[in-house]
């Protein structure tokens, strides 16, 4: 089997570079959620996106395959001096089953390794 880098894309052959992640637990129902944050989205960059088939989901591949994920919210975040200047997108979605959460985080520890991304706690 034939190794492969770990990847995040909206749009099939655009591969997204993850700024930040952060991973919740609703304590009294169990469902976890994440939200993942991008400061560029190299699919809207010069309109890419218009060329390339949109995946209906956020697409997670490794090694294991991939993993197709319907993001339960998408906010795009603008400022700068005219306010049009994309300063990052938020991408939140749910996990609710034990099995599917440990594979995205297999995926997630994948993706950080071959990213340079670490694990740290929040600030208080």
């Amino acid at each position: 089997m034939v190794a492969s880098t770990p990847s995040i894309e909206f749009f099939e052959g655009i591969p997204e570079d993850l700024s930040d992640v952060s991973l919740r637990q609703n304590r009294a129902t169990g469902v976890r959620s994440v939200l993942m944050t991008f400061t560029v989205l190299r699919s809207i960059e010069r309109f890419r996106s218009y060329t390339n088939r949109f995946a209906k989901a956020l697409l997670l591949t490794d090694d294991e395959g991939q993993i197709s994920i319907e993001p339960s919210s998408m906010k795009f975040i603008f400022g700068g001096p005219e306010g049009d200047d994309l300063q990052r997108v938020e991408c939140r979605f749910e996990i609710d089953q034990a099995e599917h959460w440990e594979r995205f985080m297999r995926f997630m520890h994948r993706y950080a390794e071959v990213n340079g991304m670490a694990y740290g706690e929040p600030q208080s």
